[in-house]
C-alpha cells in the first residue's frame, strides 16, 4: 500500500487529506497528516475570537472528528529528506520518529515573522493561533479590571494602551475587532471614558491593507481614525523594552498590550531543513500543477500547497505572478492537489491549478468592514454582512457553521460576552495559594509568551 505523508494540518493539509478520503479506496493508499495541533485553524475567525464574537473552539476544526481514515501523528517535523524518501517527526515526549513515503505533500504553513526589535521577544503577542487570540481578548478585559481601579494616570494609561504592528488583513482585521470590543466594554466601567483608550496601529509602509485598492485604503485608515484610534504609516517599532513603545517617527509611549501581526516567513523545516528546491524567499519551488520542481524538472511524488509555496498565478495577467498565500488560494489549492494525486496514482490527467480572486473582505469591528472586488468597493455595515456571510460558508463542516452562527445569533439577542478567563493560563495559582492574597509582581496580570519567535532578517512582508 502506498504511503501519502503530508506535513501540517493547517488549510492546505486538512482540505487534501479530507478530499483524499473522500476519494482515495481503502487498499490503495494510506494518508497520514503530521502536526503538533490537534486541530486545523480557521484564521479569518481569529479577529472575532479576540473580539469574542467567535468561540475559540469553534474556530478549531478537530482533525480527528473529521479525517476518520487519516493517520494523525502528533509531533512537528525537524526534518525532510527525499533523498531518502524520508520524514523525521519531534513527537511531545522529545522522542524522534521517522516516517517514509511514497508521496510526500507539504503543507506546513508560516510562520510569524519577526525582527531583532528589544523588547518584542519578551513583550508582544502573535495572531496566528487560538491560543494567542484567547490570550489578546482576555489581557485587554484584565487590563479593564485593573485600571477600573486605578485613578488617572500614567498606570492606568499604560493598561488601556493597545499596539498593533502590521497594517495586513490579520493586524487590522485584528486591531479593528479589538476597538470595537473595547468602546463597547466602556459602557460597564463608567469610572472609565474613551479619551482613556488609546489605540496605536503602527505600518512600516506609506499604506494599509495592500490586497486594497489605495482609496478603499484610506478610507479604512480614516474609519479607524474616527473611531478614536492612531494609525502610523511610514513607521517602524524600535523598542518595546518594558512595554515602553518607541517608533521611528519619534513617538514615545506605554502599551500593555502588544500585537505583533508584521508579515509571515516561511516555515524553518521547508526554508532550512530540506534538500527539497527552494527560492530565494525559502519558498518551495512548485509548478502550476503544484509538483514540487521546475518547469523542466518535477520532483516525482512530491506536492506543496499554501504559505509554503511558490505557486505561479496563471489568472494573474503580471508574468511570472505568484499566488496570494491566503486561505482562499489555500484550500482551492488543497482541492485540486488531492485530484491532481489521485489522477497520478491511477495514470489519470494531472491538472493545473487556476483560480481568479473573489475579491478581498474584512471585518474591521461589530458591523463595520470592507470588501472589493476588481473596482467594486462596498464599505461598512453590508460589507460586514458579506464578510460573516462568506466565512460562515467557507468555514468547514456544517458542525462548525451551525455552532459559530448559533453564537452570533446568542449575540444578537444578548450583547457580548464580557467575561475574561486570563487565570486559566495559570490554573494552579489558586490551589497553591491556598487561599492566601496574590502577592506576585503586577506584571504576571500580562503574561509573556513561553516561547521566543523566530527572528528573521527577512524584509517586511504583510500580506494576509
Amino acid at each position: 500500500m502506498r504511503e501519502i505523508v503530508i506535513v501540517g494540518g493547517g488549510y492546505a493539509g486538512f482540505y487534501t487529506a479530507w478530499r483524499l478520503e473522500k476519494t482515495l479506496r481503502r487498499s490503495e493508499a494510506r494518508v497520514t497528516v503530521v502536526d503538533p495541533r490537534p486541530y486545523m485553524t480557521y484564521q479569518p475567525f481569529l479577529p472575532e475570537v479576540t473580539a469574542g464574537s467567535v468561540e475559540a473552539r469553534h474556530a478549531a476544526v478537530s482533525l480527528r472528528r473529521h479525517l476518520r481514515r487519516t493517520r494523525l501523528i502528533a509531533g512537528s517535523v525537524t526534518e525532510i529528506r527525499n533523498a531518502g524518501r524520508t520524514v523525521t517527526v519531534r513527537l511531545a515526549n522529545g522522542a524522534d520518529q521517522r516516517l517514509r513515503y511514497d508521496v510526500l505533500v507539504v503543507t506546513a504553513g508560516a510562520v510569524t515573522r519577526t525582527f531583532p526589535v528589544p523588547g518584542v521577544a519578551e513583550q508582544a503577542i502573535g495572531l496566528k493561533h487560538v491560543e494567542e487570540a484567547v490570550a489578546i481578548r482576555d489581557r485587554l478585559m484584565t487590563a479593564f479590571d485593573q485600571a477600573g481601579s486605578l485613578p488617572p494616570g500614567p498606570e492606568r494609561r499604560k493598561l488601556l494602551t493597545v499596539t498593533f504592528v502590521g497594517g495586513g488583513f490579520s493586524g487590522v482585521e485584528g486591531f479593528g475587532e479589538l476597538l470595537s470590543l473595547a468602546t463597547a466594554m466602556l459602557k460597564s466601567y463608567p469610572e472609565l471614558s474613551i479619551d482613556d483608550l488609546q489605540f496605536h496601529l503602527v505600518e512600516a509602509q506609506g499604506r494599509i491593507l495592500p490586497e486594497v485598492g489605495n482609496k478603499a485604503g484610506a478610507w479604512v485608515v480614516d474609519s479607524l481614525e474616527r473611531r478614536g484610534a492612531r494609525v502610523h504609516l511610514n513607521t517602524q517599532l524600535v523598542s518595546a523594552e518594558h512595554g515602553h513603545v518607541v517608533l521611528s517617527d519619534g513617538e514615545e509611549f506605554d502599551s500593555a498590550l502588544i500585537v505583533w501581526t508584521a508579515g509571515n516567513a516561511s516555515n524553518p523545516v521547508v526554508h532550512n531543513h530540506t534538500d527539497l528546491p527552494v527560492d530565494e524567499r525559502g519558498l518551495l519551488m512548485v509548478r502550476p500543477d503544484l509538483r514540487v520542481g521546475t518547469g523542466s524538472e518535477p520532483v516525482p511524488g512530491v506536492w506543496a500547497a499554501g504559505d509554503d509555496a511558490a505557486v505561479p498565478d496563471l489568472a494573474s495577467p503580471v508574468p511570472g505572478a505568484y499566488t496570494v498565500p491566503n486561505a482562499q488560494h489555500a484550500v482551492r489549492q488543497a482541492k485540486r492537489l488531492a485530484k491532481n494525486i489521485v489522477a497520478s496514482l491511477r495514470g489519470g490527467r494531472i491538472r493545473h491549478y487556476r483560480h481568479s480572486s473573489l475579491g478581498v473582505v474584512a471585518t474591521l469591528g461589530l458591523g463595520r468592514g470592507i470588501f472589493q472586488y476588481k473596482r467594486i468597493v462596498i464599505k461598512g455595515f453590508p460589507a460586514w454582512l458579506m464578510h460573516r456571510g462568506y466565512h460562515v460558508l467557507a468555514v468547514p463542516t456544517w458542525e462548525r457553521k451551525v455552532r459559530v452562527l448559533s453564537v452570533w445569533f446568542t449575540a444578537a439577542l444578548f450583547g457580548r460576552d464580557l467575561v475574561s478567563l486570563l487565570s486559566v493560563q495559570h490554573p494552579r495559582k489558586a490551589f497553591v495559594n491556598g487561599g492566601e492574597p496574590d502577592r506576585s509582581d503586577a506584571s504576571e496580570a500580562h503574561p509573556q509568551p513561553s516561547r521566543r519567535p523566530a527572528v528573521s532578517s527577512a524584509p517586511p512582508n504583510n500580506r494576509a
